[in-house]
């Protein structure tokens, strides 16, 4: 197993870039409510909150940060378009914003993204350029695209506009439990690269320190959590193998390592057996619909495994995008 040094080149945004974000995205993005669980938290004895971002633009949290980003490209350079690396939720945030703001979009996607999430991704008006997990470099095609089309990239999570952006899904959980008189002791997000939990944890410890910022993710592709423990971005072994298809990046991104690795340090994982039953119970208990990569910190809460006991916690629901037929496999489950 192969581990990367932590490389930025460029600079860390701050819980004042989030702030700024929450005003650009304001009345664009949705602000999605925190929503008490009594079932959650009779099981768990603590105070559960749920943030759906599943009821966000295009089903997910990645339009918040995809916004934030594309709003600041000056009007002159809007015409060459954007260009992005998705299995589906950015690509989607991406697409959508690209709509609203008047440009073209290329989304690079690979071959086993879920169809829902293909075809979603173009009727926003996105151009889909296909690509092979095992056999190609994602980040080499879209960056070829960019040069031949002067387009610029829009990453998925290694940019501090797009972490500021998801970092207001943290901003939202302080003000909306301040609101209440209450402060987040845990915080648990789904984590692929790393640009939800880094922003989220941005924001949430600027507010309650002392709160606990978990990141989740499937078993086996549990690179942030290895990487928490080595002090080095580590890799996973395999680029797919797990219906989690929104959380396969195969290592934490330079920029979001640099935040987490401070401000969360904290990893837990489930596998995909416990994930199927997490999107049941979301249906069965919450009446949400969650995606398997969306439902990964909830199977975590169910499974035991963050730690909870007593005071505050929030579990973030980060997408809703799932295929008829995985949504039927995981309620027989």
């Amino acid at each position: 197993m192969s581990a990367t040094t932590i490389s930025s080149p460029v600079p860390i945004p701050c819980v004042a870039d989030v702030e700024a974000a929450a005003r650009r995205i304001a009345g664009v993005a949705v602000r999605t409510p925190l929503v008490f669980s009594p079932i959650l938290s009779e099981r768990t004895g603590a105070r559960v909150f749920l943030k759906p971002e599943t009821l966000q633009r295009t089903g997910s949290f990645k339009f918040r940060g995809a916004y934030n980003r594309m709003v600041q490209i000056p009007e002159a350079a809007r015409a060459a378009g954007v260009v992005a690396c998705s299995s589906g939720n950015h690509a989607q945030g991406v697409a959508a914003s690209a709509r609203l703001l008047g440009m073209p979009a290329v989304i690079v996607m690979p071959h086993d993204a879920p169809a829902l999430k293909r075809d979603r991704t173009r009727a926003l008006g996105a151009e889909v350029v296909g690509y092979d997990r095992r056999t190609e470099d994602r980040d080499a095609i879209a960056r070829a695209i960019a040069q031949e089309r002067g387009a610029i990239v829009v990453p998925p999570y290694d940019d501090p506009h797009v972490i500021a952006g998801q970092g207001t899904v943290g901003l939202e959980i302080v003000q909306d439990l301040a609101a209440l008189g209450l402060v987040p002791d845990l915080v648990a997000a789904n984590v692929s690269g790393g640009g939800l939990v880094a922003g989220i944890a941005l924001a949430v410890k600027a507010q309650a320190p002392g709160a606990r910022v978990v990141a989740c993710e499937p078993a086996g592709f549990d690179d942030h959590a290895r990487s928490f423990r080595s002090g080095v971005r580590e890799r996973n072994p395999e680029p797919s193998g797990s219906f989690c298809d929104a959380l396969l990046a195969p290592t934490p991104g330079a920029l979001t390592f640099e935040i987490t690795r401070p401000l969360v340090g904290e990893g837990a994982s489930v596998t995909d057996a416990e994930v199927a039953r997490a999107v049941a119970f979301a249906f069965l208990e919450l009446k949400l619909v969650v995606e398997p990569g969306g439902a990964v910190a909830l199977a975590c809460l169910l499974e035991g495994r963050l730690g909870v006991s007593g005071g505050t916690a929030v579990i973030v629901l980060s997408g809703g995008n799932v295929e008829p037929e995985t949504f039927i496999r995981c309620l027989a489950a």
